[in-house]
């Protein structure tokens, strides 16, 4: 891998920030969306299945905000470490936390999207894809 994945996972996400749109050139149309934060939630597939896992996520937030903290080029995944400051829907309940999203790329296009909401987590389950091969 190198920095160009970096940049494209970096870019996508400034670009998901500033529009609230995702950065649809930036992802392959077969891309793979698994949520780790959720229970039950499954996984969502292609184009459609991204624009599905944002609405879903963005359902139990009346607010929320996402600031980068670190982009990690780790083999062929690029890790984004981020603090995650939200109010929760139907509990006005108010969390920070320091959440981690795992972009795994092909031939310059994001082809799948892990998403947790601990560090630990993400950490742990790159080891295990390592560990595997």
């Amino acid at each position: 891998m190198s920095q160009s994945n970096v940049d494209i996972v970096q870019r996508g996400f400034e670009h998901f920030m500033a529009t609230g749109e995702p950065h649809w050139e930036a992802f392959h149309e077969e891309i793979e969306v698994h949520d780790h934060d959720t229970m039950d939630q499954g996984e969502y597939r292609g184009h459609t299945g991204v624009g599905r896992w944002l609405q879903d996520w963005a359902a139990a937030w009346s607010e929320f905000a996402m600031e980068p903290e670190e982009f990690l080029d780790v083999g062929e995944h690029v890790v984004m470490f981020f603090c995650m400051k939200a109010t929760g829907v139907s509990s006005g309940v108010r969390l920070e936390r320091k959440d981690a999203m795992v972009f795994a790329l092909r031939d310059g296009k994001v082809v799948r999207v892990d998403y947790y909401n601990n560090r630990a987590d993400s950490q742990g389950a790159l080891a295990n894809d390592s560990a595997q091969r």
